[in-house]
């Protein structure tokens, strides 16, 4: 082994260990378990009746800035140098998750989880652009699982740290709800220094992006924005039905996006990145996050100290990193369907996983993560950091979407049974989550369908370029 091959070593060890802090982090802000503390932050904050949707549309804006950021944050870790970038990010981050204990009025909340929205959004992409200068499958599949299992683990994590109180039981401090899970962040910025300290002085390997490419990158901002805005005024101020409407043109939408910026020679990808992006987005984090809320419902409905079990979200996030890993040595081209047959047969299971059940969780959430590391890990292979990049922009949009449409479905549920007791409750939304599963299923066969075109037509377009080539060569003779 040479020398030089020899000081990557420290350098990968490095961006493994960002990959497993700062991305966690990043995603952990994303989870909103106010809800839990809304007498307790309506009393400090002495707020009356009609002012608590204000409180909710604040704690709630981290998802928005988050989704918004990325885009642009993605020219800039591709235009800066992205260790840069990151650090930056999460400087922002370490800002919105301090300033939380100086929290006592609306404003301010809509001012830290906002700030914690932005400081994830600049590190998302930025630690997608490390992984992509170190190279390898490994570090893409490992930044893969890393992403999809925390996406599952986020809210089952945020509801154990702020659940929800008993009858009778004050609250110690709701402002945890505003940062329910701050120690990745803690982790994050001691492993950035030592990211710095191992990488050495390995070159970096990509070049600057051009501007065809940043222009590529910026594509989705424009419509993520009118989505994130629609879904900040809808959350509140328009009826179930009409939210349903929203987040029931953002699907075909996004998915119209993806195929349009797939045929660029920047933001394509030969196994759909962007598609499959849009899948785990979709599915991960709003399946997993209304299960764990289920279980936290049922679990007081029913008395029941227990709370949200960790252990089977756990098991989750650690069977996404064990089936990215294993794309590694699949055949991308069977691995993307694999995943995509494995997550729709989690979303499927979770029809039969009983919410009062502690080890229920893991029969949908197992084969979910597994499909969703495994299908997003072999989509990355042989995909340019620009079409890695612009499908990351499209998973977060496609997140609110599917957070939009369960949410929506429970509220309309609830809104048309009026339940009078917390069992009622509890059964009210799980018959709502029932039909979200059945959508999210439909999704998942339509967005894999999508993803086996774009495959076949790269192969084809492979094809015909070697057989062009094989017959422009001359032969001796």
């Amino acid at each position: 082994m040479s020398p030089h091959a020899h000081d990557h070593r420290p350098a990968a060890l490095g961006t493994l260990l960002l990959t497993f802090t700062a991305l966690p982090a990043a995603v952990l802000t994303v989870p909103d378990a106010a809800f839990h503390v809304v007498p307790a932050a309506a009393s400090a904050l002495e707020l009356g009746d009609a002012e608590i949707a204000g409180l909710l549309r604040a704690t709630g804006l981290t998802l928005t800035a988050l989704l918004l950021a990325v885009p642009l944050a993605a020219v800039a870790a591709r235009r800066f140098r992205a260790w840069a970038v990151l650090i930056a990010g999460l400087a922002v981050l370490l800002a919105g998750l301090a300033a939380v204990r100086f929290v006592d009025s609306v404003p301010l909340v809509a001012a830290v989880r906002t700030a914690q929205g932005l400081g994830a959004g600049i590190v998302v992409p930025a630690s997608l652009v490390l992984v992509w200068e170190r190279g390898g499958r490994v570090l893409a599949a490992a930044w893969a699982g890393a992403l999809a299992g925390t996406l599952i683990l986020a809210m089952p994590l945020a509801l154990e740290a702020v659940p929800m109180p008993a009858e009778g039981t004050a609250v110690p401090d709701w402002r945890v709800a505003l940062a329910p899970v701050p120690w990745p962040a803690a982790a994050a910025a001691v492993a950035a220094p030592a990211y710095l300290l191992l990488r050495r002085r390995v070159p970096w390997t990509l070049t600057a992006a051009r501007r065809a490419e940043r222009a590529q990158l910026l594509l989705p901002f424009v419509p993520a924005a009118g989505f994130a805005f629609l879904a900040v005024v809808a959350a509140q101020d328009w009826s179930p039905g009409a939210r349903l409407v929203v987040a029931g043109l953002a699907l075909p939408a996004l998915l119209g996006l993806a195929l349009a910026g797939g045929r660029d020679a920047t933001a394509g990808s030969p196994f759909g990145c962007a598609i499959v992006m849009i899948a785990v987005g979709l599915l991960c984090h709003p399946v997993a996050g209304p299960l764990a809320g289920l279980a936290s419902v049922t679990a007081h409905a029913r008395e029941d100290a227990a709370g949200v079990p960790l252990l089977p979200a756990a098991a989750a996030a650690v069977a996404a990193l064990a089936g990215a890993l294993a794309s590694t040595r699949l055949r991308a081209r069977l691995a993307v369907p694999a995943g995509y047959c494995l997550m729709t047969a989690g979303v499927l299971l979770g029809l039969a996983a009983p919410p009062h059940d502690p080890w229920a969780p893991l029969l949908p959430l197992a084969p979910l993560g597994a499909g969703a590391g495994l299908a997003l890990a072999a989509s990355l292979r042989d995909a340019g950091v620009g079409a890695a990049l612009f499908g990351l922009s499209l998973c977060f949009p496609a997140l609110l979407t599917g957070q939009l449409l369960v949410l929506s479905l429970q509220a309309s549920r609830l809104e048309r049974l009026r339940p009078a007791t917390g069992a009622q409750q509890a059964a009210a939304l799980l018959d709502a989550y029932h039909v979200w599963l059945l959508i999210a299923a439909a999704a998942a066969a339509l967005l894999a369908a999508a993803t086996a075109r774009v495959s076949a037509r790269c192969a084809g377009t492979t094809t015909a370029t070697r057989t062009g080539k094989a017959a422009a060569t001359p032969r001796a003779g």
